[in-house]
């Protein structure tokens, strides 16, 4: 009863499976398609670019330091305080003898002026914030590389994706040669099974042998699906496309490249710079202890009448400014940028030196990989050759239907394993690709 159980939900599976695949759209996608579609809008980029762009943005902030400040006021005042009565009175330019008389200057009448005045500040010499400037610029540098990195991983992920498709259509191409064998099988066995040569379990047996490899084929199918969506994810398509690829021999292997020099590797160079930035930045704290030098203007016009302009008066200078002492503020800053600083270091040789085991790793598995390529190209066609036999000697009632079975599961997970060699020695070209690309 579990047997036939069995088979039912297999055949409820299939039909459900081919009901959704109906459903979907299916497109066919080459290799530099998808890579290309990837970089042009892919999110993760955008967001490094964005990134940059923030850089960027911060860094013309930065033209303050050469540019001059300039605001306007116009401003309202009335009051009865005897300094500022009288003032208001010399900025009006409107001082007179009787101004003079000790009861008005001591109880003056309310006096209201009206100011308009445009200030001026120009920076000339901030030592400091020179070096805040320098520092801004190498933070656009560092999102360059940032983002040049993270353009090389989505270009690796996108290919890997691209050949885990390929495994699974060749899978697919294995489970249905399978399929075409156990097919053959349960022909001659049912035929058998009726002349009342052999037991209803056999038939049974090959039934749930095939009912598996229907359900691996769902599965597959479903996987399918699964990477399709994550391609559509990294191409920034929406979901609900199914994709299908090139064939394996249509695919050109990357070939084991020289190693570079990882130095120049666009991560790396983001920490260099990243380190770069944070020297700077310790340079910007310590000049931070050197006097400022700014110049300053005003132009005032000031009245008792509203919008009415009779006096006006300026005032240039320059200001030098130097903060003695901060409380330990800057010197602690310097100690903790310094510290960042070492940490960066270390964190770069650190990465450095992983990526060099990596690399290493890298080749030694696509050594052992290429040669488990060429072990089971020749398995193959030994377990091709066992089954034809066992079939042919099965159709004569010479063998047992378990060892065809086997023979047949034999030759299948040879395919399988030969497939998934293939995939990944591709994706650890890829990766060893990936590892040892450096900057243009």
């Amino acid at each position: 009863m579990s047997k036939q159980r069995f088979l039912i939900v297999g055949i409820v599976l299939i039909l459900f499976q081919k009901i959704s695949l109906a459903q979907e759209t299916t497109i066919h996608l080459a290799k530099t398609q998808l890579i290309e579609a990837a970089l042009a809008n892919n999110n993760t980029i955008k967001i490094a670019q964005a990134d940059e762009a923030i850089a960027t943005a911060n860094y013309k902030l930065t033209d303050a330091i050469f540019l001059p400040q300039v605001g306007f006021t116009y401003s309202v005042f009335n009051t009865n305080n005897p300094l500022n009565a009288f003032g208001f009175k010399l900025q009006q330019k409107s001082i007179s003898t009787s101004d003079f008389n000790p009861d008005l200057l001591n109880n003056p009448k309310p006096t209201s002026d009206f100011t308009t005045k445009l200030e001026v500040k120009q920076p000339l010499l901030n030592m400091d914030l020179m070096y805040q400037r320098k520092g801004a610029a190498k933070q656009i540098d560092l999102y360059k590389f940032k983002k040049e990195r993270t353009k090389e991983y989505i270009a690796f992920e996108a290919e890997k994706a691209y050949l885990q498709l390929q495994l699974l259509y060749k899978s697919i191409t294995v489970l249905e040669e399978a399929k075409q064998t156990i097919e053959a099988v349960l022909l001659v066995t049912e035929n058998y099974f009726k002349q009342g040569l052999i037991q209803k379990s056999d038939v049974l047996n090959v039934q749930i042998e095939q009912a598996t490899v229907e359900y691996n084929l769902i599965k597959v199918k479903s996987e399918i699906k699964t990477t399709s969506d994550f391609i559509s994810v990294l191409m920034g398509n929406s979901l609900g496309k199914i994709y299908t690829v090139d064939d394996e021999k249509n695919i050109v292997q990357l070939e084991v490249e020289k190693q570079n020099d990882i130095n120049k590797r666009a991560d790396f160079m983001a920490m260099q710079t990243a380190i770069e930035a944070t020297d700077l930045l310790i340079k910007s704290s310590k000049m931070s202890y050197l006097p400022k030098l700014n110049a300053l203007g005003s132009f005032q016009l000031n009245d008792n009448r509203m919008l009415a302009f009779s006096a006006n008066s300026y005032l240039i200078g320059v200001q030098l400014s130097w903060d003695i002492f901060k409380g330990n503020s800057t010197k602690n800053a310097i100690i903790v940028q310094t510290q960042e600083r070492n940490k960066l270091t270390t964190q770069l040789t650190q990465q450095k030196e992983q990526a060099n085991f990596e690399i290493e790793k890298c080749k030694q598995e696509i050594k052992e990989t290429t040669a488990n390529i060429n072990v089971h190209k020749t398995t193959i066609k030994q377990a091709d050759e066992a089954l034809r036999i066992l079939q042919n000697r099965y159709e004569q009632g010479l063998a047992k239907t378990s060892d065809v079975m086997m023979a047949a599961s034999q030759l299948s997970q040879k395919k399988f394993a030969l497939a998934q060699n293939i995939f990944m020695l591709n994706v650890h070209t890829a990766f060893l690709h990936f590892l040892t690309t450096s900057t243009k």
